[in-house]
């Protein structure tokens, strides 16, 4: 059976341009430029007038945290995948920190028998590296693996990799993606101890001295120490959430294709400064922290320029009672797969950027970078992974009362967004459509080229 959707803006391999996307079972069969010819219509047993909406590849988020197994009181697998597709997001990588971490095949295993259960979107996850596991990941078949997640700082769920001859191994033995939390443990630790003496050893701080603890020194100090590694040993390392100036100097400008060390930014980082702190509180408490108005127009540069090699999330739900506290009490991470497409091209809609790099960086540059066979364009013979977009005439203001997710919040209220997910297709699938998610749809196992 044939769906087209048609008198749509098609944005695609760099290109914008008024056309169409024929769809074959789980299929992209045609991306046609113009209007449909009422014989094509006719061919199509199901037709979809999107009314001059953009026509996208569903989005590929390489970072979030869904919580399953053992954190389900936050979030689940079943759950964050529907928020993922009412948001435009076909494809997603789960992170290890859960309970138990995903360390061994095993638990990799149970996670993906949850995931083929109940996810409704393409799923994949990374197996953290331990102090000890490293015989464990040398068993692990990448090809249907999206890579290692080391821990070069702690963050929520405690899988630091403190071991210097194990993360030197991990950096030397492997080679798929070997994608870094980066900061530097010492100097998060000291800053700690220095500002708790100061202010006479509370129980807690003010939420002002996250971004002075998880500075800007101990993000570049890490990064540094990633890079030196990566060059020397020629990892294939993916820098996640990026959140300095600084660090932007030790990365590469070249094509995608001839990079062996890349680099992520998240929205919120792209998004937010440390003075919206004021406004929003704990809601913005991440790891590494949002940062200042220089930093974040350097991420924002590093767009256009190359450096920042793709978006992603870095979905981490929780309850808002658990971001309840200062800086030490307060849980790190937030909610964002939901408006992360949304809130993209609110940028390019505010000259920040172009539509064009948007879907680059969120849907062809992770495909690229994974090495996901089939996915992130919209070209014949790729799975029909796509999104609809659709341009409002007054901006939508967003409120919690808007979010899907099992946390019932979002940093994003009070954004102003003139962009609204319509519809989202996976594997050909209509998953999400104006409000209304297609409970039968499940996703599939993403696979990688190795």
């Amino acid at each position: 059976m044939k769906t087209i959707l048609y008198n749509g803006i098609v944005v695609n391999d760099g290109k914008r341009f008024a056309g169409y996307v024929v769809i074959a079972d789980a299929l992209i069969e045609e991306v046609g430029v113009g209007v449909a010819s009422l014989s094509l219509l006719q061919q199509c047993a199901v037709r979809y007038d999107v009314d001059g909406a953009f026509i996208l590849p569903g989005v590929i988020d390489g970072h979030v945290h869904f919580r399953e197994p053992g954190l389900t009181h936050k979030a689940d697998i079943a759950g964050e995948s529907r928020v993922a597709a009412a948001g435009g997001v076909t494809s997603v990588m789960d992170m290890p920190n859960c309970k138990p971490a995903t360390t061994t095949i095993r638990d990799l295993e149970a996670k993906f028998a949850i995931a083929q259960q109940s996810s409704m979107v393409n799923f994949s996850a990374y197996i953290g590296a331990t102090n000890d596991n490293l015989e464990e990941i040398r068993r692990v078949d990448f090809s249907r693996v999206c890579g290692i997640k080391v821990f070069m700082g702690s963050s929520t769920g405690g899988m630091l990799l403190g071991d210097g001859e194990a993360l030197r191994r991990v950096f030397s033995e492997f080679g798929t993606i070997v994608a870094v939390h980066s900061e530097d443990e010492a100097i998060i630790n000291a800053n700690k101890s220095r500002f708790l003496s100061e202010m006479g050893n509370p129980d807690d701080l003010p939420l002002g001295y996250h971004s002075r603890i998880r500075s800007h020194e101990a993000c570049l100090t890490s990064t540094r120490k990633a890079v030196d590694l990566a060059r020397h040993y020629g990892t294939r390392l993916h820098i996640l959430h990026i959140s300095t100036a600084g660090e932007l100097a030790l990365l590469d400008s070249c094509p995608l294709s001839q990079k062996h060390i890349t680099a992520e930014a998240c929205v919120a980082h792209l998004l937010f400064t440390e003075a919206d702190g004021a406004r929003l509180g704990a809601r913005i408490k991440c790891n590494p922290a949002v940062k200042t108005p220089a930093d974040r127009l350097a991420l924002r540069e590093a767009l256009r320029t190359g450096l920042i090699d793709v978006v992603s999330t870095d979905h981490a739900p929780h309850l808002l009672s658990e971001k309840q506290g200062g800086c030490l009490k307060a849980a790190s991470g937030m909610p964002m797969v939901q408006f992360s497409l949304v809130a993209m091209l609110e940028l390019a809609h505010q000259g920040v950027c172009s539509t064009e790099l948007v879907v680059e960086k969120m849907c062809h540059a992770p495909a690229l970078l994974y090495r996901i066979k089939g996915r992130g364009f919209l070209r014949k013979g790729y799975q029909a992974d796509i999104a609809v977009v659709k341009r409002l005439s007054e901006p939508h203001i967003i409120s919690d009362a808007d979010v899907r997710s099992r946390c019932a919040w979002t940093p994003l209220t009070g954004f102003a967004t003139h962009y609204q997910v319509a519809m989202t297709w996976v594997n050909g699938k209509l998953a999400y459509h104006q409000g209304e998610l297609h409970e039968e749809v499940r996703g599939e196992r993403l696979c990688f080229d190795v």
